[in-house]
Protein backbone atom coordinates (compact mmCIF):
# COMPACT_ATOMS: atom_id res chain seq x y z
CA UNK A 1 0.00 0.00 0.00
CA UNK A 2 2.84 2.33 1.00
CA UNK A 3 4.49 1.83 -2.71
CA UNK A 4 1.43 2.94 -4.62
CA UNK A 5 1.09 6.04 -2.10
CA UNK A 6 4.08 6.75 -3.04
CA UNK A 7 3.67 6.46 -6.51
CA UNK A 8 0.57 8.49 -6.74
CA UNK A 9 1.32 10.95 -4.08
CA UNK A 10 0.89 14.19 -6.23
CA UNK A 11 -2.59 13.00 -7.24
CA UNK A 12 -3.04 11.82 -3.70
CA UNK A 13 -2.96 15.65 -2.90
CA UNK A 14 -5.74 16.25 -5.39
CA UNK A 15 -8.14 14.19 -3.13
CA UNK A 16 -6.80 16.01 0.18
CA UNK A 17 -7.61 19.23 -1.34
CA UNK A 18 -11.13 18.21 -2.57
CA UNK A 19 -12.39 17.01 0.43
CA UNK A 20 -10.21 18.56 3.52
CA UNK A 21 -8.19 21.57 2.62
CA UNK A 22 -10.35 24.46 3.09
CA UNK A 23 -10.66 26.81 0.25
CA UNK A 24 -7.62 29.10 0.61
CA UNK A 25 -5.57 26.31 0.17
CA UNK A 26 -4.69 27.49 -3.58
CA UNK A 27 -4.17 30.83 -1.87
CA UNK A 28 -0.26 30.13 -1.12
CA UNK A 29 1.68 30.09 -4.09
CA UNK A 30 -0.32 31.38 -7.21
CA UNK A 31 -1.65 34.26 -6.24
CA UNK A 32 1.50 35.21 -5.47
CA UNK A 33 2.07 36.32 -9.06
CA UNK A 34 -1.03 37.90 -9.77
CA UNK A 35 -1.91 42.21 -10.81
CA UNK A 36 -4.48 44.06 -10.59
CA UNK A 37 -4.90 48.02 -11.10
CA UNK A 38 -4.14 49.70 -7.54
CA UNK A 39 -7.69 50.82 -7.26
CA UNK A 40 -9.13 46.98 -6.76
CA UNK A 41 -6.31 46.54 -4.06
CA UNK A 42 -7.28 46.20 -0.61
CA UNK A 43 -4.22 44.91 1.18
CA UNK A 44 -0.16 44.67 -0.09
CA UNK A 45 2.09 42.02 1.43
CA UNK A 46 5.21 41.87 0.52
CA UNK A 47 4.89 44.51 -2.40
CA UNK A 48 2.10 41.93 -3.48
CA UNK A 49 -1.41 42.67 -3.41
CA UNK A 50 -5.03 40.97 -2.21
CA UNK A 51 -7.50 42.49 -4.44
CA UNK A 52 -11.25 42.61 -4.31
CA UNK A 53 -12.03 39.73 -7.00
CA UNK A 54 -9.74 37.51 -5.10
CA UNK A 55 -11.68 38.00 -1.59
CA UNK A 56 -15.04 37.72 -3.74
CA UNK A 57 -14.03 34.55 -5.83
CA UNK A 58 -12.84 33.31 -2.16
CA UNK A 59 -16.48 33.74 -0.45
CA UNK A 60 -17.93 32.33 -3.25
CA UNK A 61 -16.14 29.21 -3.02
CA UNK A 62 -16.33 29.44 0.69
CA UNK A 63 -20.27 29.84 0.65
CA UNK A 64 -20.97 26.80 -1.61
CA UNK A 65 -18.59 24.51 1.09
CA UNK A 66 -21.45 25.83 3.61
CA UNK A 67 -24.31 25.75 1.58
CA UNK A 68 -24.39 27.80 -1.79
CA UNK A 69 -26.01 30.98 -0.11
CA UNK A 70 -24.56 33.82 -2.55
CA UNK A 71 -26.08 36.12 -0.60
CA UNK A 72 -24.31 35.78 2.34
CA UNK A 73 -20.94 35.46 0.37
CA UNK A 74 -21.90 38.63 -0.91
CA UNK A 75 -22.19 40.28 2.50
CA UNK A 76 -19.54 42.69 3.83
CA UNK A 77 -19.27 41.09 7.48
CA UNK A 78 -18.36 37.92 5.59
CA UNK A 79 -16.28 39.01 2.74
CA UNK A 80 -13.87 40.94 5.30
CA UNK A 81 -14.04 37.89 7.00
CA UNK A 82 -12.60 36.13 3.94
CA UNK A 83 -10.29 39.02 3.94
CA UNK A 84 -8.79 38.20 7.57
CA UNK A 85 -8.14 34.72 6.67
CA UNK A 86 -6.42 35.48 3.53
CA UNK A 87 -4.53 38.46 4.75
CA UNK A 88 -3.12 35.45 7.28
CA UNK A 89 -2.40 33.04 4.65
CA UNK A 90 -0.35 35.29 2.79
CA UNK A 91 1.87 36.67 5.38
CA UNK A 92 2.41 32.90 7.00
CA UNK A 93 3.10 32.46 3.56
CA UNK A 94 5.93 34.97 3.32
CA UNK A 95 6.87 33.49 6.72
CA UNK A 96 7.61 30.12 5.14
CA UNK A 97 9.52 31.49 2.08
CA UNK A 98 11.31 33.80 4.24
CA UNK A 99 12.58 30.94 6.38
CA UNK A 100 13.54 28.63 3.51
CA UNK A 101 11.07 25.54 5.34
CA UNK A 102 11.23 22.41 3.63
CA UNK A 103 8.96 19.43 3.87
CA UNK A 104 10.04 15.87 3.27
CA UNK A 105 7.93 13.44 0.91
CA UNK A 106 7.45 11.07 3.98
CA UNK A 107 5.64 13.82 6.05
CA UNK A 108 3.69 14.84 2.85
CA UNK A 109 2.86 10.76 2.71
CA UNK A 110 1.84 10.61 5.84
CA UNK A 111 -0.40 13.31 5.97
CA UNK A 112 -2.26 11.78 3.60
CA UNK A 113 -2.08 8.30 4.63
CA UNK A 114 -4.22 9.40 8.02
CA UNK A 115 -7.19 10.76 5.81
CA UNK A 116 -10.03 7.95 6.03
CA UNK A 117 -11.38 10.02 2.24
CA UNK A 118 -8.54 9.08 0.70
CA UNK A 119 -8.16 5.71 2.01
CA UNK A 120 -11.72 4.99 0.66
CA UNK A 121 -10.51 5.31 -2.69
CA UNK A 122 -8.91 2.69 -2.74
CA UNK A 123 -10.45 -0.91 -4.50
CA UNK A 124 -11.06 -3.63 -2.18
CA UNK A 125 -8.54 -5.73 -3.44
CA UNK A 126 -5.94 -2.85 -2.42
CA UNK A 127 -5.36 -1.31 -6.12
CA UNK A 128 -5.73 2.83 -6.74
CA UNK A 129 -7.75 4.10 -8.63
CA UNK A 130 -6.25 6.01 -11.28
CA UNK A 131 -8.82 7.04 -13.71
CA UNK A 132 -10.63 8.71 -10.76
CA UNK A 133 -7.62 10.56 -10.14
CA UNK A 134 -6.95 11.66 -13.69
CA UNK A 135 -10.67 12.69 -13.54
CA UNK A 136 -10.37 14.74 -10.25
CA UNK A 137 -7.18 16.55 -11.81
CA UNK A 138 -8.85 17.73 -14.88
CA UNK A 139 -12.08 19.38 -13.67
CA UNK A 140 -10.01 21.32 -11.35
CA UNK A 141 -7.72 22.62 -13.78
CA UNK A 142 -4.31 21.91 -12.27
CA UNK A 143 -1.81 19.35 -12.98
CA UNK A 144 0.51 17.85 -10.82
CA UNK A 145 3.65 19.90 -10.87
CA UNK A 146 1.03 22.83 -9.77
CA UNK A 147 -1.12 20.37 -7.14
CA UNK A 148 2.21 18.77 -5.58
CA UNK A 149 3.62 22.93 -4.64
CA UNK A 150 0.34 24.04 -3.63
CA UNK A 151 -0.26 20.73 -0.95
CA UNK A 152 3.46 21.17 -0.21
CA UNK A 153 3.61 24.51 0.41
CA UNK A 154 0.07 24.50 2.78
CA UNK A 155 2.06 21.66 4.36
CA UNK A 156 4.45 23.94 5.87
CA UNK A 157 2.51 26.15 6.41
CA UNK A 158 0.69 24.16 9.08
CA UNK A 159 3.81 22.32 10.65
CA UNK A 160 5.31 25.99 11.26
CA UNK A 161 1.53 27.00 12.67
CA UNK A 162 1.83 24.18 14.95
CA UNK A 163 5.41 24.57 15.80
CA UNK A 164 4.20 27.90 16.93
CA UNK A 165 1.17 26.76 19.07
CA UNK A 166 2.78 24.52 21.02
CA UNK A 167 4.57 27.10 23.45
CA UNK A 168 5.07 25.70 26.80
CA UNK A 169 5.75 27.28 30.27
CA UNK A 170 9.42 27.45 30.92
CA UNK A 171 8.59 26.29 33.95
CA UNK A 172 5.58 24.53 36.08
CA UNK A 173 5.97 26.76 39.25
CA UNK A 174 3.87 29.42 37.69
CA UNK A 175 1.28 26.85 36.66
CA UNK A 176 1.26 25.83 40.51
CA UNK A 177 1.35 29.72 42.13
CA UNK A 178 -1.46 30.34 39.99
CA UNK A 179 -3.16 27.63 40.96
CA UNK A 180 -2.43 28.37 44.57
CA UNK A 181 -4.09 31.83 44.32
CA UNK A 182 -7.23 30.46 42.77
CA UNK A 183 -7.29 28.09 45.65
CA UNK A 184 -6.72 30.40 48.67
CA UNK A 185 -10.05 31.20 50.80
CA UNK A 186 -11.19 34.18 52.66
CA UNK A 187 -13.93 34.52 55.14
CA UNK A 188 -16.17 36.61 53.74
CA UNK A 189 -19.86 37.99 55.59
CA UNK A 190 -21.96 40.82 53.44
CA UNK A 191 -24.86 42.93 53.88
CA UNK A 192 -27.16 43.77 51.44
CA UNK A 193 -28.50 47.20 50.59
CA UNK A 194 -31.39 46.37 47.87
CA UNK A 195 -33.58 48.87 46.54
CA UNK A 196 -36.74 46.79 46.90
CA UNK A 197 -36.37 47.36 50.65
CA UNK A 198 -36.78 50.83 50.13
CA UNK A 199 -39.96 51.23 47.89
CA UNK A 200 -41.74 51.63 50.38
CA UNK A 201 -40.29 55.17 51.73
CA UNK A 202 -40.84 56.60 47.89
CA UNK A 203 -43.86 57.96 46.48
CA UNK A 204 -43.08 60.27 43.39
CA UNK A 205 -45.56 63.01 42.29
CA UNK A 206 -47.83 63.38 38.97
CA UNK A 207 -45.28 66.06 37.69
CA UNK A 208 -42.10 63.98 38.56
CA UNK A 209 -43.67 61.00 36.31
CA UNK A 210 -44.72 63.14 33.82
CA UNK A 211 -41.40 64.92 33.55
CA UNK A 212 -39.39 61.43 33.51
CA UNK A 213 -41.67 60.27 30.58
CA UNK A 214 -41.21 63.17 28.59
CA UNK A 215 -37.38 63.11 29.50
CA UNK A 216 -37.08 59.23 28.48
CA UNK A 217 -39.85 58.73 25.99
CA UNK A 218 -37.91 56.19 24.08
CA UNK A 219 -37.52 53.77 27.20
CA UNK A 220 -41.40 53.38 26.20
CA UNK A 221 -41.59 52.82 22.95
CA UNK A 222 -43.08 49.75 21.12
CA UNK A 223 -40.90 47.78 19.04
CA UNK A 224 -41.18 47.45 15.22
CA UNK A 225 -42.95 44.62 14.14
CA UNK A 226 -44.07 43.50 10.31
CA UNK A 227 -46.83 40.99 9.49
CA UNK A 228 -44.95 38.42 6.79
CA UNK A 229 -46.18 35.89 4.68
CA UNK A 230 -43.90 32.31 4.02
CA UNK A 231 -43.18 28.99 2.34
CA UNK A 232 -41.55 25.62 3.36
CA UNK A 233 -40.41 23.56 1.11
CA UNK A 234 -39.70 20.15 3.01
CA UNK A 235 -38.15 16.93 1.90
CA UNK A 236 -40.46 13.77 1.38
CA UNK A 237 -38.56 10.53 2.94
CA UNK A 238 -40.26 8.53 0.08
CA UNK A 239 -38.40 11.30 -2.30
CA UNK A 240 -35.14 10.42 -3.88
CA UNK A 241 -32.40 12.83 -2.94
CA UNK A 242 -31.50 14.26 -6.28
CA UNK A 243 -35.15 14.61 -6.85
CA UNK A 244 -35.54 17.02 -3.69
CA UNK A 245 -32.13 18.50 -4.40
CA UNK A 246 -33.58 19.90 -7.61
CA UNK A 247 -36.62 21.06 -6.12
CA UNK A 248 -34.35 22.96 -3.58
CA UNK A 249 -32.47 25.07 -6.61
CA UNK A 250 -35.69 25.60 -7.99
CA UNK A 251 -36.78 27.28 -4.72
CA UNK A 252 -34.24 29.16 -4.24
CA UNK A 253 -34.03 30.31 -7.60
CA UNK A 254 -37.32 31.03 -8.18
CA UNK A 255 -37.80 33.01 -4.48
CA UNK A 256 -34.64 34.69 -5.39
CA UNK A 257 -35.25 35.44 -9.42
CA UNK A 258 -38.58 36.42 -8.95
CA UNK A 259 -38.36 38.53 -5.42
CA UNK A 260 -41.60 40.39 -5.61
CA UNK A 261 -43.84 37.20 -4.49
CA UNK A 262 -43.56 33.71 -3.00
CA UNK A 263 -46.54 32.66 -5.50
CA UNK A 264 -44.12 31.71 -8.42
CA UNK A 265 -42.56 29.58 -6.43
CA UNK A 266 -45.25 28.42 -4.37
CA UNK A 267 -47.45 27.34 -7.63
CA UNK A 268 -44.42 25.53 -9.32
CA UNK A 269 -43.76 23.49 -6.38
CA UNK A 270 -47.34 23.00 -4.93
CA UNK A 271 -46.68 24.99 -1.88
CA UNK A 272 -48.83 27.00 0.15
CA UNK A 273 -48.50 30.45 1.57
CA UNK A 274 -48.74 30.86 5.08
CA UNK A 275 -48.75 34.08 6.75
CA UNK A 276 -47.89 35.51 10.64
CA UNK A 277 -48.64 38.91 11.82
CA UNK A 278 -47.05 41.07 14.42
CA UNK A 279 -43.01 39.74 14.15
CA UNK A 280 -40.53 41.22 16.48
CA UNK A 281 -37.14 41.20 15.95
CA UNK A 282 -37.00 38.92 18.90
CA UNK A 283 -38.96 35.97 16.66
CA UNK A 284 -42.15 34.46 17.10
CA UNK A 285 -43.38 33.98 21.05
CA UNK A 286 -45.27 30.80 22.06
CA UNK A 287 -44.00 28.60 18.82
CA UNK A 288 -41.73 25.47 19.04
CA UNK A 289 -37.91 26.33 17.99
CA UNK A 290 -38.23 24.46 14.72
CA UNK A 291 -40.86 26.84 13.41
CA UNK A 292 -39.89 28.23 10.09
CA UNK A 293 -39.40 31.55 11.93
CA UNK A 294 -37.65 30.94 15.16
CA UNK A 295 -34.61 30.55 12.55
CA UNK A 296 -32.19 33.62 13.14
CA UNK A 297 -30.99 33.75 9.32
CA UNK A 298 -34.83 33.84 8.40
CA UNK A 299 -35.17 36.88 11.12
CA UNK A 300 -31.90 39.12 10.21
CA UNK A 301 -33.63 38.52 6.50
CA UNK A 302 -36.50 39.72 7.42
CA UNK A 303 -35.58 43.09 9.09
CA UNK A 304 -32.98 43.99 6.37
CA UNK A 305 -33.68 46.99 4.04
CA UNK A 306 -34.24 44.83 1.41
CA UNK A 307 -37.26 43.03 2.96
CA UNK A 308 -38.74 46.01 4.39
CA UNK A 309 -38.12 48.54 2.35
CA UNK A 310 -38.18 46.64 -1.28
CA UNK A 311 -40.66 44.06 -0.28
CA UNK A 312 -38.43 41.69 -2.09
CA UNK A 313 -37.97 37.69 -0.67
CA UNK A 314 -36.21 36.55 1.91
CA UNK A 315 -33.16 34.08 0.64
CA UNK A 316 -34.28 30.53 0.42
CA UNK A 317 -32.57 29.47 4.08
CA UNK A 318 -32.13 26.19 5.01
CA UNK A 319 -33.41 26.05 8.58
CA UNK A 320 -32.92 22.08 9.07
CA UNK A 321 -31.55 19.06 6.82
CA UNK A 322 -34.42 18.75 4.16
CA UNK A 323 -36.28 21.79 5.00
CA UNK A 324 -36.36 25.37 3.11
CA UNK A 325 -37.81 28.70 4.09
CA UNK A 326 -38.31 31.74 2.16
CA UNK A 327 -40.39 34.77 3.46
CA UNK A 328 -41.65 38.18 2.28
CA UNK A 329 -42.66 41.27 4.29
CA UNK A 330 -46.15 42.30 3.78
CA UNK A 331 -46.54 45.03 5.99
CA UNK A 332 -43.81 46.83 8.22
CA UNK A 333 -45.11 48.60 11.38
CA UNK A 334 -42.23 51.26 12.51
CA UNK A 335 -41.58 51.26 16.32
CA UNK A 336 -43.68 54.22 17.77
CA UNK A 337 -43.80 56.04 21.39
CA UNK A 338 -46.73 54.82 23.46
CA UNK A 339 -48.89 57.28 25.38
CA UNK A 340 -48.23 58.07 28.65
CA UNK A 341 -51.83 56.59 29.41
CA UNK A 342 -51.09 53.01 28.42
CA UNK A 343 -47.53 52.80 30.48
CA UNK A 344 -48.23 55.58 33.62
CA UNK A 345 -48.08 52.12 35.13
CA UNK A 346 -44.29 51.44 34.09
CA UNK A 347 -43.21 54.80 34.01
CA UNK A 348 -44.06 55.18 37.99
CA UNK A 349 -42.47 51.51 38.69
CA UNK A 350 -39.37 53.01 36.79
CA UNK A 351 -39.19 56.10 38.51
CA UNK A 352 -40.31 54.63 42.07
CA UNK A 353 -37.24 52.02 41.48
CA UNK A 354 -35.36 54.63 40.91
CA UNK A 355 -35.66 56.58 43.96
CA UNK A 356 -35.44 53.56 46.17
CA UNK A 357 -32.25 52.46 44.56
CA UNK A 358 -30.56 56.13 45.61
CA UNK A 359 -32.16 55.77 49.14
CA UNK A 360 -30.28 52.38 49.21
CA UNK A 361 -26.92 53.57 47.86
CA UNK A 362 -27.31 56.58 50.50
CA UNK A 363 -28.07 54.14 53.59
CA UNK A 364 -24.91 51.76 52.32
CA UNK A 365 -22.49 54.70 51.92
CA UNK A 366 -23.32 55.87 55.50
CA UNK A 367 -22.39 52.43 57.04
CA UNK A 368 -19.62 51.89 54.90
CA UNK A 369 -18.19 55.38 56.54
CA UNK A 370 -19.34 53.83 59.81
CA UNK A 371 -17.43 50.39 59.17
CA UNK A 372 -14.13 52.32 57.90
CA UNK A 373 -13.40 53.56 61.40
CA UNK A 374 -14.66 50.13 62.90
CA UNK A 375 -13.77 47.23 60.52
CA UNK A 376 -14.32 44.67 63.19
CA UNK A 377 -18.01 45.17 64.00
CA UNK A 378 -20.05 42.43 61.77
CA UNK A 379 -23.45 44.20 63.22
CA UNK A 380 -26.48 43.15 60.56
CA UNK A 381 -23.89 41.08 58.28
CA UNK A 382 -24.79 37.51 57.72
CA UNK A 383 -23.29 34.14 58.90
CA UNK A 384 -19.63 33.94 57.21
CA UNK A 385 -18.82 32.17 54.41
CA UNK A 386 -15.19 30.57 52.58
CA UNK A 387 -15.20 31.81 49.10
CA UNK A 388 -11.98 31.44 46.39
CA UNK A 389 -11.47 32.22 43.22
CA UNK A 390 -12.32 28.21 42.47
CA UNK A 391 -15.31 27.89 44.70
CA UNK A 392 -16.45 31.98 44.23
CA UNK A 393 -20.25 30.74 46.22
CA UNK A 394 -22.70 33.80 45.08
CA UNK A 395 -19.72 36.75 44.30
CA UNK A 396 -19.33 37.00 40.92
CA UNK A 397 -17.54 39.80 38.72
CA UNK A 398 -16.22 42.91 40.62
CA UNK A 399 -17.39 41.79 43.93
CA UNK A 400 -15.04 39.09 44.10
CA UNK A 401 -12.38 40.52 42.74
CA UNK A 402 -12.61 43.23 45.68
CA UNK A 403 -12.66 40.80 47.73
CA UNK A 404 -10.00 38.92 46.72
CA UNK A 405 -7.67 42.07 46.46
CA UNK A 406 -7.67 43.05 49.61
CA UNK A 407 -4.28 43.00 51.52
CA UNK A 408 -4.52 40.75 54.39
CA UNK A 409 -2.55 42.77 56.77
CA UNK A 410 -5.45 44.73 56.44
CA UNK A 411 -7.88 42.52 58.16
CA UNK A 412 -11.00 42.96 58.83
CA UNK A 413 -11.68 45.18 56.35
CA UNK A 414 -14.63 46.13 54.00
CA UNK A 415 -15.70 46.99 50.86
CA UNK A 416 -18.39 48.34 49.11
CA UNK A 417 -19.29 47.15 45.91
CA UNK A 418 -22.28 49.07 43.33
CA UNK A 419 -24.97 47.00 41.58
CA UNK A 420 -26.42 48.94 39.22
CA UNK A 421 -30.67 49.05 39.26
CA UNK A 422 -30.46 46.96 42.81
CA UNK A 423 -28.38 48.53 45.33
CA UNK A 424 -25.48 48.10 47.03
CA UNK A 425 -23.69 45.20 49.01
CA UNK A 426 -21.11 45.65 51.70
CA UNK A 427 -18.36 42.60 52.14
CA UNK A 428 -16.28 42.12 55.57
CA UNK A 429 -13.31 39.98 54.87
CA UNK A 430 -11.31 39.52 57.89
CA UNK A 431 -9.31 35.43 57.43
CA UNK A 432 -7.51 33.80 54.56
CA UNK A 433 -7.01 30.33 54.40
CA UNK A 434 -5.66 27.50 52.28
CA UNK A 435 -7.61 24.42 51.51
CA UNK A 436 -6.26 21.36 52.90
CA UNK A 437 -6.86 19.17 49.61
CA UNK A 438 -5.54 19.72 46.35
CA UNK A 439 -7.86 18.99 43.38
CA UNK A 440 -5.69 17.33 40.99
CA UNK A 441 -8.32 17.82 38.32
CA UNK A 442 -8.56 21.53 38.93
CA UNK A 443 -4.49 21.82 39.00
CA UNK A 444 -4.46 20.26 35.23
CA UNK A 445 -7.17 22.13 33.82
CA UNK A 446 -5.80 25.62 35.38
CA UNK A 447 -2.17 24.52 33.69
CA UNK A 448 -3.59 24.05 30.71
CA UNK A 449 -6.01 27.38 30.14
CA UNK A 450 -2.67 28.72 31.49
CA UNK A 451 -0.70 27.25 28.17
CA UNK A 452 -3.48 27.72 26.04
CA UNK A 453 -2.96 31.52 26.83
CA UNK A 454 0.55 31.84 26.51
CA UNK A 455 0.03 30.06 23.17
CA UNK A 456 -2.11 32.81 22.02
CA UNK A 457 -0.01 35.27 22.99
CA UNK A 458 2.66 33.61 21.39
CA UNK A 459 1.06 33.33 18.13
CA UNK A 460 -0.15 37.41 18.05
CA UNK A 461 3.42 37.64 18.59
CA UNK A 462 4.61 36.00 16.23
CA UNK A 463 1.77 37.14 13.94
CA UNK A 464 2.56 40.85 14.85
CA UNK A 465 6.79 40.14 13.80
CA UNK A 466 5.65 38.49 10.03
CA UNK A 467 3.37 41.06 9.70
CA UNK A 468 5.51 43.81 9.88
CA UNK A 469 8.20 41.87 8.09
CA UNK A 470 5.86 41.41 5.10
CA UNK A 471 5.28 45.28 4.99
CA UNK A 472 1.36 44.82 5.22
CA UNK A 473 -0.23 47.77 3.96
CA UNK A 474 -4.05 48.78 3.33
CA UNK A 475 -4.75 49.84 0.16
CA UNK A 476 -8.16 50.21 -0.07
CA UNK A 477 -11.11 49.23 2.79
CA UNK A 478 -13.50 46.54 1.64
CA UNK A 479 -16.14 47.65 0.16
CA UNK A 480 -20.15 46.73 0.24
CA UNK A 481 -21.09 45.34 -2.92
CA UNK A 482 -23.51 46.91 -5.27
CA UNK A 483 -27.17 45.51 -5.27
CA UNK A 484 -26.61 44.64 -9.15
CA UNK A 485 -23.48 43.08 -8.93
CA UNK A 486 -23.12 39.27 -9.49
CA UNK A 487 -19.29 39.10 -8.00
Amino acid sequence: MFDTVRKHQKLLQLVLMLFIVPSFVMFGISSYSGFMDKETDLVKVNGKPITAQEVDNAAKRQAERVGGNMQIAQSLQFRQAILNELLQQRILGFAVINLRLQVGKEALIKSLQGIPQIRALYRQDGSFDDARFKQLLASNGLNEEQFYASQAFDLKIGQFVNSVARTELATPKLSEIVSTLYETERQVQSLAFDAKDYLNKVNPSQDELQAFYNANAKLFESPEYVDVEYIVLKADPREDAKVFSDKADQFANITYDQSDSLKPAADKLRLSIQSQKGLTRGGVTGVAKDHPLSNPKVMQSLFSDEAIKNKRNTEAVQTAPGVFVSARVITFHPAQIMPYKDVAAEVKRQVSQRAAEKLAVAAAAERYNVLEKDPKSSAGFGNPIWVSRNKPANLIGPALDDVMSINTEKFPAVVSVNNPGVGTTLYRVDQVRQPTGVDAKIHKAQAQQIQALGAQSEFASFMAYWRDAAGVKVINPLKPLSSGSGS
